[in-house]
């Protein structure tokens, strides 16, 4: 007779009651001081300014505890406190407590007495911020076009890096005109103001006001306690005067005090409780089987060193103030995960609505993807960006092996769904020339970013169709970076273990290393292909004909603008459609050269694509040749060598 085997749930069942009965045994024995009472009681300042207290900190070892999440100061040179949101710094002006608001304003005006506007990003608010109400919206963009400038010669003002350099700063709130300007200049932000009024400088100086989100700190305080967030266990902690004294918070609606004399009950209910548990432990690991010792401890092991690092990087990263929710959270703003949006190697994405009415796109990865690996590598290198054609990073769920990315929601998908002709439910969802190029321009803005704007060098490794998500106005956003690397902003090669990425769009020095070294030009033909792709409508490698006639669009497409011949792509109606057509095809043909020093920067892609197509010369033609043929999908296919 076959032996059913039922280790896995033994296995999942057996963990879960350790990880209880650990998480109840208390760290510390009742004492008579409370160390952390007594340093949240010391109070903190910025030079002789406003008093720092609970929910914010300023951010020191000893100090850490007496804050919550995302809530933790710095303090600059002029003695004022500062707090770090989008990577960005901003000054706080004043903080008020009894209306938990806050009022700060971008950090890049505070040295600046002039009229004149600094380079600052767009803000990405985490989910412990909001702006209050009554706030508005400045439009600011940079290096913008001579035609924007001939349209809106009034709207201009000053750069502080130059007197030639102007900035369009308009307070209109009207999404089309918005929408077209962002393509009209190389970058654009939305920044609020509490107040527009006497002048635009004047109004970004003076900021604009924020409403906090964390635990209530009032029932605590009036009962003599310090609040504080314990780091362990991940909620919030209220800290008495001594440990003879113990607050309950399992029940967020209400604080329960037990004074000191019920000391005695305390323990004894404890100690039952954990024998209980202790019996129970003991029975189910039992019928695990002696002989599945070493894979129990195995098991243990792996989950609870993931857990911890992941943990461990959350902590040590809470200046990002990505909002984090529950499970619970996850199932309910997507109802169950009722609405599926596509399906990939990583897990499944799902349409979900936050609380405020926002939709969401919520990206649940699977159990055993990458050993927390590319969960960290997402939120850590995203949540480093903020630019108009980089997805942004709403909120995140760790909660054991349930992990899920929370984004803004993009009504148009991904680009894959718009190019690819061969599918016939795409028949009527063709870009026309014109919106194709500004995805293109849009994408190799964001790639240039990454590249460059950022604090570090972020190296995505992924750029395919399929990562790149359209917002209503088909504005181009990259998305999906769990294969990407962060590097120093100064350094350009990296090293790297195994080859990452999709097969058809890996950079040929990505997997041998006789070919170039691995580098931000890696990123750069990855764009290329993907470019390519775009013009053409179709996979690069075309298995759909026979073997004997494999064409591969690439060396195609080279030939006809070597000899100046039709291009043969489908809907060219004028000569700007196929200006723009050959344009896109000599960059993409620079960015796929074999040898990585022969292709242009990410910058130089930018240049080229935005100059005149007589300035271009063609390349020489790429020396590989068509990849072999795979029975996996190309457009798919993760690999990792």
């Amino acid at each position: 007779m076959r032996q059913i085997n039922f280790m896995p749930s033994f296995f999942s069942v057996c963990h879960h009651i350790i990880i209880i009965f650990f998480s109840l045994v208390p760290q510390k024995s009742f004492g008579d001081v409370n160390p952390f009472f007594q340093t949240c009681s010391v109070p903190k300042t910025c030079g002789d300014g406003q008093a720092i207290r609970y929910p914010f900190y300023i951010q020191d070892k000893q100090n850490s505890s007496c804050g919550y999440p995302g809530f933790n100061l710095s303090c600059n040179n002029n003695g004022h406190p500062t707090i770090l949101i989008s990577n960005n710094n901003y000054t706080i002006h004043e903080i008020f407590y009894q209306n938990e608001t806050l009022r700060v304003s971008n950090s890049a005006f505070s040295n600046l007495n002039s009229s004149c506007i600094p380079f600052i990003s767009n803000i990405s608010l985490p989910g412990v911020f909001d702006l209050a109400p009554n706030q508005t919206n400045l439009f600011l963009f940079y290096n913008c076009s001579s035609s924007v400038h001939k349209s809106w010669p009034s709207e201009f003002y000053p750069s502080c890096y130059g007197e030639n350099d102007t900035v369009l700063a308009l307070s209109r709130q009207e999404p089309k005109l918005i929408s077209n300007l962002s393509m009209e200049c190389k970058s654009s932000v939305q920044a609020p103001v509490e107040a527009y009024g006497g002048g635009i400088a004047e109004s970004l100086r003076n900021g604009f006001v924020l409403k906090w989100k964390a635990s209530s700190c009032s029932i605590c305080e009036d009962s003599g306690g310090k609040c504080g967030f314990d780091y362990i266990k991940y909620h919030f902690k209220c800290f008495c005067p001594d440990r003879t004294r113990v607050w309950n918070c399992t029940n967020t609606n209400r604080l329960e005090y037990l004074p000191g004399n019920n000391k005695r009950v305390l323990v004894i209910a404890l100690v039952t409780s954990f024998a209980g548990i202790g019996v129970l432990v003991v029975i189910i690991c039992y019928f695990c089987g002696k002989h599945s010792s070493k894979k129990i401890i195995y098991f243990w092991k792996k989950e609870t060193s993931t857990y911890q690092s992941v943990e461990a990087f959350l902590r040590k990263n809470e200046p990002l103030a990505i909002r984090r929710y529950s499970y619970s959270d996850i199932k309910k703003m997507t109802n169950s995960f009722n609405d599926k949006l596509g399906q990939g190697g990583y897990g499944g994405v799902y349409k979900g609505e936050l609380q405020d009415g926002c939709f969401v796109a919520v990206k649940v990865l699977k159990e055993s993807k990458g050993n927390g690996e590319e969960f960290l590598n997402e939120v850590a290198s995203i949540s480093r960006t903020s630019h108009v054609n980089i997805v942004t990073l709403m909120g995140f769920c760790f909660e054991e092996s349930k992990r899920a990315l929370i984004y803004g929601f993009m009504p148009n998908g991904s680009l894959e769904k718009f190019i690819y002709k061969k599918n016939p439910s795409n028949a009527d969802r063709q870009l026309g020339w014109e919106t194709l190029y500004k995805i293109v321009v849009g994408i190799a803005r964001g790639l240039e970013y990454l590249h460059r704007g950022c604090n570090t060098r972020i190296l995505h490794f992924d750029i395919k169709p399929h990562n790149i998500l359209l917002d209503e106005n088909f504005c181009p956003k990259i998305s999906d970076f769990g294969l990407a690397k962060i590097c120093p902003r100064e350094e350009s090669v990296i090293s790297m273990l195994t080859a990452r990425g999709t097969m058809g769009y890996i950079a040929p020095e990505v997997f041998c290393r006789n070919i170039g070294r691995v580098s931000h030009k890696s990123d750069v033909y990855s764009y290329g292909m993907m470019v390519l792709e775009m013009v053409g409508g179709r996979n690069n490698t075309d298995f759909s004909v026979d073997h004997d006639s494999e064409i591969y669009f690439p060396h195609w497409i080279y030939k006809r603008i070597e000899l100046d011949e039709e291009l043969g792509l489908q809907g060219l109606i004028s000569k700007e459609d196929e200006e723009i057509a050959k344009k896109m095809i000599i960059v993409s043909l620079w960015c796929i050269q074999t040898d990585p020093s022969s292709r242009p920067s990410i910058s130089k892609v930018v240049d080229m694509l935005e100059g005149s197509l007589n300035s271009l010369q063609i390349s020489p033609k790429p020396f590989l040749s068509s990849p072999p043929r795979r029975t996996v999908d190309s457009s798919t296919a993760t690999v990792s060598l």
